[in-house]
């Protein structure tokens, strides 16, 4: 029986740590990683763009590779175009949302923060999120697009900046009773050891990897099958040199370098 073809998504490699947790529970799929690093950060765009090309890239891969899912490994993305996107395709599309229901259950203090990228801290899709998982909390909002960009130049070897991060992680070190952190962003993650140094007091880190690789299992209606790896495939829609420096990452990661974009 062929494998079944999963498309993960992303403007850059933050998606890689949403594939982490899908390869542990998953190993057999086979995974097509798209990055659409022309537009990256998607952070920083206006929701019509994002739209506009979560719209034309997947479905146009999805087509080309006959893929079985969709996971939008980007918060951004997912916030804005996951139902945009689910018009436009007959096959399973999994988003990716800040965690906001297992952080204000685990959190003791019931002050919690959010670290995401500015476009998902503003949506009011984030907000209802809030509203209806952690209304009993108080939750400190802190958005950030430098922070995406230095976990991408973290796989690329460079070592992110302890006073960078300590800017970014400001509000949370003056409020001490803050004791779970959602990171709302897949890129963050990557850099998790780095945000617990930052941070001058004990916090429990909250992503929404494991709950995304668990919905992938469900929507495929798959189980693990052994100890086989599934072939891995990376795209990207820019060839400047920094992406070739990408790309390297991607190689060593076991991926192939795909074509069409």
């Amino acid at each position: 029986m062929n494998p079944k073809k999963v498309i993960i998504f992303d403007s850059g490699v933050g998606g890689l740590s949403i594939q982490r947790e899908i390869s542990k529970r998953l190993s057999f799929l086979e995974c097509h990683y798209l990055s659409d690093s022309l537009f990256f950060p998607y952070g920083e765009l206006d929701p019509a763009t994002v739209i506009e090309r979560v719209c034309l890239l997947i479905p146009t891969l999805a087509q080309q590779i006959n893929a079985d899912a969709v996971v939008i490994a980007c918060n951004t993305a997912s916030t804005v175009a996951l139902e945009s996107l689910r018009d436009v395709l007959k096959i399973p599309v999994v988003g990716v949302v800040p965690a906001m229901k297992p952080a204000a259950q685990l959190s003791k203090s019931k002050h919690i923060a959010l670290i995401a990228t500015p476009a998902t801290v503003n949506r009011p899709y984030t907000h209802q999120l809030i509203q209806t998982y952690a209304m009993q909390c108080s939750v400190t909002l802190i958005g950030s697009s430098e922070l995406v960009r230095i976990a991408e130049q973290f796989l690329l070897g460079e070592e992110p900046s302890a006073a960078a991060l300590a800017e970014i992680v400001k509000d949370i070190n003056i409020q001490p009773t803050i004791d779970t952190v959602v990171l709302g962003c897949t890129h963050f993650p990557l850099i998790r050891r780095f945000l617990k140094v930052a941070i001058a007091h004990p916090v429990t880190f909250v992503d929404s990897g494991i709950a995304v690789a668990k919905q992938l299992e469900r929507v495929l209606s798959v189980r693990p099958e052994g100890q086989c790896i599934g072939r891995r495939v990376y795209y990207s829609t820019s060839n400047d040199v920094a992406n070739q420096r990408i790309q390297d990452v991607f190689v060593r990661l076991g991926y192939k370098k795909g074509r069409g974009f």
